[in-house]
């Protein structure tokens, strides 16, 4: 078979993996990229059905198990302070690049503004960007006038 019909199967299979996400049709097409090299060396169709078929084999016997496992792991949970960074705030007294307060998740919170020209009056919604100490650095949603 010539290489570039393993190309096509390896391009047909990638993009079957890309809406499906099950890890098999990634290391199909994978293996269809072996293949296309072996037919590109010049090695018969016998010489590429079997480096597609160990390729395959190998990938889902041994890469598909353990990327799965590592897909399974719950994501990290944030605690404490880091828990608020993403959070939406209500700035409670006006926030600039050295001062300002904020009530984030029920707590009021030391703050300033993480762009050093930016003053945020009382009432603007802000994103937590980051915590440093006690302080929350935080954006403006929408810039106001």
């Amino acid at each position: 078979m010539p290489w570039f019909v393993w190309l096509l199967a390896a391009a047909a299979l990638g993009v079957a993996e890309f809406f499906t996400l099950t890890l098999v049709f990634g290391l199909l097409a994978g293996a269809a990229l072996v293949a296309a090299v072996v037919a590109g060396v010049g090695i018969g169709l016998f010489g590429q059905l079997v480096a597609f078929g160990v390729t395959a084999a190998a990938g889902l016997v041994l890469v598909r198990p353990v990327a799965q496992r590592h897909m399974a792991q719950a994501p990290l949970i944030r605690e404490g302070s880091d828990a608020l960074i993403g959070k939406r705030a209500e700035v409670m007294q006006e926030v600039t690049a050295t001062r300002g307060l904020i009530k984030v998740s029920g707590e009021e919170w030391s703050a300033r503004a993480l762009d050093e020209s930016h003053v945020i009056p009382v009432g603007a919604l802000v994103d937590v960007m980051e915590i440093e100490g006690v302080t929350a650095v935080v954006y403006p949603r929408e810039l106001l006038p």
